[in-house]
């Protein structure tokens, strides 16, 4: 029997904000986007996993381009404020489940500026919010599940996970959870009535 209910952020309760941080990024530094990114990607691991600071981030990231000014450490949290594009569907969706009884989790790939952002919306249907850079790892390694699992206090069978990325997908189903991959919120409709048992409503 399910229990719990866990989802991505990026991509499935919010539009995929990458490409606008990489935009506003790019302009802040005075850099192309694909510079930018070509060089972000050499450190976004351990960024991600809270392993070095956004400002120690930004230092090797301006070293690495040549720019003559750093910005400033909380540049993250400023773009992604600036970006942030919620799916009120997808939200409502999960406050439904939660009034059914489900548990609600939250389970991101994200860096700390974006975790204070999200801090401050004080969404009030997640049961659990798990963030790599604040736990050491991050999807689709099999720890970053087994935490979301642990604090749902649900095994694996339990629970369904929702992700945009295949990969991350996949990971959830090797740890033993169904796992739907978002894409579309009808779509998403659909699955999550079938999995249940029940019809669930936008």
């Amino acid at each position: 029997m399910i229990r719990a209910v866990i989802f991505d952020w990026g991509g499935v309760l919010i539009e995929n904000p990458v490409p606008a941080l990489l935009a506003y990024f790019s302009r802040r530094l005075g850099v192309s986007p694909e510079e930018l990114n070509g060089a972000y990607r050499k450190y976004a691991e351990t960024f991600q996993k809270g392993r070095i600071s956004e400002e120690e981030l930004w230092r090797r990231v301006s070293a690495q381009l040549g720019t003559r000014e750093l910005p400033p450490s909380s540049l993250w949290y400023e773009a992604f404020r600036e970006v942030y594009t919620p799916r009120e569907e997808v939200f409502s969706l999960a406050s439904d489940l939660k009034g059914r009884g489900y548990k609600i989790g939250l389970l991101s790939n994200t860096e700390e500026g974006a975790v204070r952002y999200f801090q401050e919306q004080r969404y009030e249907m997640f049961d659990v919010t798990v963030f790599s850079c604040r736990e050491g790892t991050r999807k689709p390694e099999r720890t970053i599940y087994e935490i979301a699992l642990k604090r749902l206090g649900v095994f694996p069978q339990e629970a369904i996970f929702i992700d945009d990325n295949e990969e991350f997908v996949k990971g959830a189903r090797e740890v033993g959870m169904e796992a739907i991959l978002y894409t579309g919120t009808q779509a998403l409709k659909d699955a999550l009535s079938s999995l249940l048992g029940e019809l669930v409503p936008l």
